[in-house]
């Protein structure tokens, strides 16, 4: 590995260099009347960004007319595509698929690679619209955000991390300065005040940072295929008689299938990687492990991603489809050391980037 590490250094000199340019106005960008913000993070993989825009939209919907852009990831369509009730997860990718199956259509959802495009077309379609959400975009520096919010995992901190690829960083750990609120995700339940004040030293943010402490909670199971299904189990019931066939196709499964684990069932992990389009050999594959699960109460559980591209996979075994459910998660934020709500922080950090502008 430590061949990478050259590579590294080069690699984060070009971001460095890139980030001067926008700091100089060598490179341009856009600002817009109305708020925008920006939902990302400096490290690859998961980091629950979805589940934390979705937080802001429930949070914030009631008080904004809200579009949420991204570039829509591995997405077979390409330029500006607007969600649509005849929207596939292929057309606009899973997790756009997942906010508007949830939201819309009371929020506006679209993808576009070319943000600031993306944006424009937003406000044509809907004038109306009067905050932007952009996901997984702190690194598309084009457009000026009235907020940059940067997540990092507790498992996988920013500061035990390097750059790629010899680490799994984006860009420097300086890059962290460019954003107002910080949120450490997934912490385990029973943090103790020395862990909150190790993230704290270590992340050293400036006295302008607000820094937030989120973790997920796993809700009931829900069938895939509600039709197919004459009764959901609970959670609790998933004992030592059960068994488990988990499929993620999620970046980072440790959590989920830690928390799965807590029920005591057996569990057989089939792991695919982040955003994977399930194939026919996929779905045989999987029927054959399903069936050589031990005992006769035996489940097939995914997570809430995955459960979209499965919903719309033509290749899905009819016989599973009752057999197979998805656990939501939702962001609960544990409030500690006298900071503010975290959307209240956001609207705060709103204000005061528009009274600096004017």
């Amino acid at each position: 590995m430590l061949v990478l590490y050259p590579i590294s250094k080069l690699y984060g000199l070009g971001m460095a260099v890139r980030s001067k340019m926008f700091e100089y106005g060598v490179l341009k960008q856009q600002e817009f009347d109305i708020p925008v913000v920006v939902v990302g993070n400096i490290a690859m993989g998961g980091t629950g960004k979805t589940p934390h825009v979705e937080y802001i939209v429930e949070s914030l919907m009631g008080k904004y007319n809200i579009g949420v852009l991204s570039r829509g990831y591995k997405r077979a369509t390409s330029g500006f595509v607007l969600a649509t009730p005849q929207s596939r997860p292929e057309d606009i990718g899973d997790e756009s698929y997942q906010i508007y199956r949830k939201f819309g259509p009371d929020i506006t959802v679209a993808v576009c690679e070319n943000r600031v495009n993306g944006i424009k077309r937003m406000l044509e379609i809907n004038p109306a619209i009067n905050m932007i959400i952009l996901d997984d975009a702190f690194q598309h520096r084009y457009v000026r955000p009235s907020v940059s919010i940067v997540l990092t995992e507790y498992n996988r901190p920013i500061f035990n991390d390097k750059i790629l690829p010899y680490g799994r960083l984006r860009e420097p750990k300086s890059a962290l300065n460019r954003a107002e609120i910080v949120v450490v995700t997934k912490c385990p339940p029973g943090m103790n005040p020395m862990e909150y004040r190790i993230f704290t030293e270590k992340l050293n943010l400036f006295p302008y940072q607000k820094l937030y402490f989120s973790r997920f909670n796993y809700g009931h199971l829900v069938p895939i295929f509600p039709s197919e299904v004459e009764t959901t189990p609970s959670i609790s019931s998933l004992g030592p008689d059960t068994s488990l066939l988990v499929v993620t196709g999620v970046a980072n499964p440790k959590p989920f299938s830690r928390y799965l684990r807590r029920h005591k069932a057996k569990i057989k992990l089939r792991r695919f990687p982040d955003h994977h389009n399930f194939t026919s050999s996929d779905m045989e594959s999987i029927e054959r492990q399903f069936e050589q699960l031990p005992g006769k109460q035996k489940y097939i559980i995914t997570t809430e991603k995955d459960a979209v591209r499965l919903l719309n996979n033509p290749y899905f075994p009819h016989n599973l489809k009752k057999s197979i459910f998805y656990i939501p998660i939702k962001v609960e934020f544990i409030h500690q050391g006298g900071e503010p709500d975290f959307t209240v922080g956001i609207e705060k950090t709103i204000r005061d980037s528009h009274l600096f502008k004017s």
